[in-house]
C-alpha cells in the first residue's frame, strides 16, 4: 500500500501502524494529513482500497499538543480509516511496534494497578481484552524482574552468526558454516579477544552479569573443542559470581551431541534451547530444517537425562505446509514432554528470507488465528502462564510471539532484552549493545553486522567497549 504524507513527517508511527494492520501485497493507497489552525491541530486519514475510500478524523485542541499526543491523535485517525478495511478487528488495535508491553510495564513501575493498565490499552490503543490481559500478564513478570536487580547489574550477550543451514524463514544475519569453517575459527579467535578485552573494564566500571546469553545464529555449530574453549575464556574473563542464568541457544538438534551437552553442563550453563519449530518431518522439510522430529525428541531426552532441567523449546504458527491440526499436536507433544519454557513464535515474513520470495502452501490468516487461540488456551491449562512477548513486522495475522514458563522460570534475559530494563552489553559480529541512562533514555552501540567486517574493524570494536564501559561507571557511580 502506497503511504503519503501531508503536512508533517512523523512516518515511523504510520508506517509502523500500516505494516501491522495491511499485509505485504495490500493494494491500495493512503494519505495521512495534517492540518493546523490557531485553535487545533486536524489529523485526517484517507485509505483508498479498490473502489472503497475511508477517512479517520482526529482533532487535538493546540494548548493540549504535546509530542506523545501528536502521536497518539495521528495513529488513532489512521486506526479510524483502516477499520472498515480489515476482514476483522484487529486484536493489538492501533498498537504498533515491537515491544508493546513497554506501555504496561512502564505504568506499572510507575505505580499504575492492572485495571488502569487494562483501561490504558483499551482507551487509547483498542487493544482486544484478550491481549490486554496477555500484555498485562508479561508486564507482571517484568515487573517481578526488576524486583531482583540491582543498579549495577547488567546482562551480557555473545553472538555466534553461524548456522549449518539457513532455515527457509530466517533473516538474520548470518552465515552457513559448511565450507567456511577457517572462517568460524578466525571468527572465535577475535570473539574471545573481545570477551578478554571487556571483562576487565565491566570489572572497573562496577558492572556485574546478572545473566548471560550465547545466541546466534546457533552456537552449537562450533565443534565441541571450539564451544569448550569459548565457554572457558567466558569463565576466566567475566566474573560470573551474581549471575542468575547462563543461557546457550543449541536451537537447532543437528548441532548438538552428548559431548557438546556435557561440554556446557560442565562450564555451568544452566539453561539451553532445543528448538524444534514443528514435530512434523513434511513441515521441517518445507522449512529446510534437515533434522526430524525423532531428532527432538531424542535429543531433549540426553539433555534431561545429563540433568538439564531448564530448557525452552520453540514452535512457530504460520510454517509452510502446517495445518491447524498438525500444529495443535506438535504443541501437545512438547507440552506434554514439560520442558521449562515453550516459545510460540507466529511467521514473520521478512525480505532477507528464501520464504519471502515463494510464499507457497502458507496457512490463511484464519488458521493461523486458531494456532495461536489453542497456544494460548493449551498452555494455560498445562499451567505455563505468559511472561514476555514481541511482534515483528509483516507477522501473519498481526499476532505476537509469546514465551510461556511453568514453575516461575521465566528467561531473564528475554524479559531485560525485550523490556530494556536494564543494560545490555553485547559481543560478537552484528551485536548491539544498550546502556540505560538516567531518564529512560538509551545509547546504542553496533558492532559491525557481518563476521568479515566484525574482524576487519575490530579495533574500533574494542574502542567501543571501552567507550560504552566508561558510560557504564559513570551511571553506576
Amino acid at each position: 500500500m502506497e503511504l503519503t504524507l501531508v503536512g508533517h513527517d512523523s512516518l515511523y508511527q504510520v508506517e509502523q501502524l500500516q505494516q501491522a494492520l495491511f499485509s505485504l501485497d495490500q493494494e491500495g493507497t493512503a494519505v495521512s494529513r495534517v492540518e493546523r489552525t490557531e485553535d487545533a491541530v486536524r489529523f485526517i486519514t484517507t485509505i483508498t482500497v479498490g473502489d472503497k475510500v475511508t477517512e479517520g478524523v482526529r482533532i487535538l485542541p493546540a494548548e493540549n499538543e504535546t509530542v506523545p499526543a501528536f502521536h497518539k491523535a495521528l495513529r488513532q485517525s489512521y486506526f479510524d480509516a483502516a477499520l472498515p478495511h480489515l476482514p476483522e478487528e484487529p486484536v493489538w488495535g492501533a498498537l504498533a511496534g515491537v515491544r508493546p508491553t513497554k506501555i504496561t510495564t512502564k505504568h506499572l513501575l510507575e505505580g499504575g494497578t492492572e485495571r488502569s493498565a487494562h483501561r490504558l490499552l483499551e482507551e487509547e490503543y483498542y487493544v482486544t481484552a484478550q491481549r490486554r490481559g496477555l500484555a498485562i500478564a508479561c508486564s507482571l513478570a517484568s515487573v517481578r524482574a526488576v524486583a531482583g536487580t540491582q543498579k549495577q547489574d547488567v546482562s551480557l550477550y555473545i553472538g555466534i552468526p553461524f548456522c549449518p543451514t539457513r532455515c527457509s524463514y530466517c533473516s538474520f544475519v548470518s552465515r552457513t558454516a559448511g565450507k567456511k569453517k577457517d572462517m568460524v575459527e578466525q571468527y572465535l579467535q577475535y570473539l574471545m579477544k573481545e570477551i578478554e578485552h571487556t571483562g576487565p573494564l565491566l570489572k572497573d566500571a562496577g558492572a556485574t552479569l546478572r545473566t548471560v546469553y550465547i545466541g546466534g545464529g546457533t552456537p552449537t555449530t562450533l565443534e565441541k573443542e571450539q564451544l569448550e574453549r569459548l565457554l572457558s575464556c567466558v569463565k576466566a574473563h567475566l566474573d560470573l559470581s551474581r549471575c542468575v542464568e547462563f543461557t546457550v541457544e543449541a536451537g537447532r538438534p543437528d548441532t548438538l551431541t552428548e559431548e557438546k551437552l556435557r561440554v556446557l553442563k560442565a562450564a555451568g550453563v544452566d539453561r539451553i534451547s532445543i528448538n524444534p519449530q514443528t514435530m512434523h518431518d513434511e513441515v521441517l522439510h518445507a522449512c529446510g530444517r534437515p533434522h526430524s522430529a525423532q531428532d527432538v525428541r531424542d535429543i531433549y531426552k540426553e539433555a534431561v537425562d545429563m540433568g538439564f532441567e531448564n530448557i525452552n523449546m520453540d514452535l512457530i504458527t504460520g510454517l509452510p505446509k502446517d495445518t491447524v491440526a498438525g500444529f495443535q499436536a506438535s504443541l501437545d507433544e512438547l507440552i506434554a514432554l514439560r520442558p521449562a519454557n515453550i516459545t510460540v513464535h507466529t511467521l514473520a515474513l521478512k525480505k532477507g528470507a528464501d520464504l519471502f520470495w515463494s510464499r507457497q502452501s502458507l496457512p490463511t490468516r484464519q488458521e493461523v488465528s486458531e494456532m495461536v487461540d489453542y497456544s494460548r488456551m493449551r498452555l494455560s491449562e498445562a499451567g505455563y502462564q505468559p511472561y514476555y512477548l514481541y511482534r515483528q513486522k509483516y507477522m501473519s495475522g498481526s499476532y505476537e510471539n509469546v514465551g510461556w514458563s511453568r514453575d516461575n522460570r521465566d528467561c531473564l534475559y528475554n524479559i531485560f532484552m525485550m523490556e530494556e530494563l536494564h543494560s545490555i552489553v553485547s559481543l560478537g559480529g552484528g551485536a548491539m549493545s544498550k546502556v540505560n541512562l538516567p531518564g529512560g533514555k538509551l545509547e546504542r552501540f553496533h558492532n559491525p553486522k557481518f563476521p568479515e567486517q566484525y574482524m576487519e574493524q575490530f579495533e574500533g570494536v574494542l574502542e567501543q567497549k571501552r567507550k560504552l564501559c566508561s558510560l557504564l561507571k559513570d551511571i553506576i557511580g
